[in-house]
């Protein structure tokens, strides 16, 4: 501390000599003067890069192309050899889409003095090209000449259930207990993947679902019979009358056929539109998924 401040008087004094000068003279040399001290005094030792958990490039013969997977584990995966978690699947989970804030949210979630989540893995699936892996063939125009690439969901649910799922169990300890996430056109997939492939996912979390595709046809199919019970939560923000309307209807259809074995949640998060309102639904759903559990 000494040493620094001896370094910042001595600085001081030179100035004050030159105060005499022209203005611009004394301003130059403040300027060179304030650089050298700053560069001597800026030290620092790199201890390395901070990291949240792998990136994993997963080959997949059901799609003919390999997926960039980024994988959250928590704090104490390696410290405890045989705990098994929960994983969380996230659909546009490049680390410049929804990556980072979710297993975010899920760390907090899962602290000890929060306690609303057990410790999760989080499997970010990172695109390649979301309008072709996250719809089904639509038989509208529209649809068809806006999204070009568009209606290949059935390899992407492939790709889930032969690949991915079995890739995550072997690598990772995992539990049995599997939620999906899926926003705007991730959470069309996640609702077909609802209605006819459900076993895959016992939790599902689907925000401003775009279920206006292929003029609504999926809100008019029934649901298949689950073997087991899911939980569904459904949110969307304010934006506006068919994005709203379409979740709705979502929740009124599942609440009203008696086949679909759910515990249906809705949200309408008035405060936030199509660009924010995930964050707040994740926190939302992932606190009714578990919460009631760590309760008990």
């Amino acid at each position: 501390m000494e040493t620094f401040n001896d370094d910042f008087n001595f600085h001081i004094s030179f100035l004050t000599m030159l105060l005499p000068l022209k203005r611009f003279t004394v301003l130059f040399v403040l300027f060179l003067s304030i650089s050298s001290f700053a560069q001597k005094n800026d030290s620092f030792v790199r201890k390395g890069d901070f990291s949240i958990g792998e990136i994993i490039q997963l080959p997949s013969s059901e799609l003919n192309e390999n997926r960039i997977l980024n994988i959250y584990l928590p704090h104490n995966y390696d410290k405890n050899k045989s705990k098994k978690y929960p994983v969380i699947y996230l659909l546009d989970g490049s680390s410049d889409e929804d990556f980072i804030h979710v297993a975010g949210a899920v760390q907090f979630l899962s602290f000890s003095w929060i306690g609303i989540l057990p410790e999760t893995i989080v499997v970010g699936i990172a695109n390649v090209d979301r309008k072709r892996d996250f719809t089904y063939p639509s038989g509208n125009e529209i649809d068809q000449r806006e999204l070009p690439t568009q209606g290949h969901s059935g390899k992407f649910i492939s790709f889930i259930e032969k690949e991915l799922q079995p890739f995550i169990n072997k690598r990772y300890r995992t539990t049995n207990v599997k939620t999906l996430i899926g926003q705007s056109l991730g959470g069309l997939l996640a609702t077909e993947i609802l209605f006819k492939n459900s076993n895959l996912f016992d939790n599902y979390l689907i925000v401003s679902p775009s279920l206006w595709w292929d003029d609504e046809k999926l809100q008019k199919t029934t649901p298949m019979i689950h073997s087991e019970h899911k939980k569904v939560y459904i949110a969307v923000g304010t934006e506006g009358k068919v994005m709203e309307r379409v979740a709705k209807d979502l929740y009124e259809h599942l609440k009203t056929d008696t086949t679909t074995n759910v515990t249906l949640h809705f949200d309408f998060l008035k405060n936030k539109t199509h660009g924010d309102t995930l964050h707040q639904a994740v926190y939302n759903a992932l606190e009714l998924f578990f919460g009631s559990e760590k309760k008990k």
